[in-house]
């Protein structure tokens, strides 16, 4: 259980992008609130910063030509089998939308792919910032 820094969406091979909307699907429905090391982070927010980052996936999911039940683009809808959101609070979120999805976090997020045998295609600034990143999270 993962989510992958919000820089790397758009990066993402298929698998692991359908698989982050599962995830996300996830979290907003019966998972909320139960405890997982590596998200427990999200549980400290309001759903509603859950719900924007789940619109970023479903975003690019998208632009990629898959489709998205319109269900899951209301921030009150959690799923088939949990009860909805009486009108969720919206919020004004950040970017990062989680504020521990910093360069640490991203480097962490890119090393976990490298383990998984996946390069991402990155530009030549994106490399060259990446190259950074890993050096600072290095030393």
């Amino acid at each position: 259980m993962r989510l992958w820094h919000e820089e790397l969406i758009r990066l993402l091979p298929k698998n692991q992008l359908l698989g982050q909307h599962r995830e996300c699907c996830a979290l907003r429905g019966n998972g909320w609130k139960k405890k997982h090391k590596t998200v427990d982070y999200v549980f400290s927010y309001s759903p509603y910063h859950l719900f924007v980052y789940h619109l970023l996936v479903m975003e690019e999911m998208e632009k990629r030509g898959y489709n998205v039940s319109a269900e899951w683009k209301d921030k009150n809808y959690r799923g088939k089998t949990a009860e909805k959101y009486d009108n969720l609070e919206e919020e004004i979120t950040d970017s990062p939308i989680y504020k521990e999805h910093n360069s640490e976090y991203l480097a962490e997020c890119i090393e976990n792919l490298e383990k998984k045998g996946i390069q991402l295609k990155y530009s030549f600034l994106e490399r060259m910032a990446r190259i950074e990143i890993l050096r600072k999270h290095k030393t």
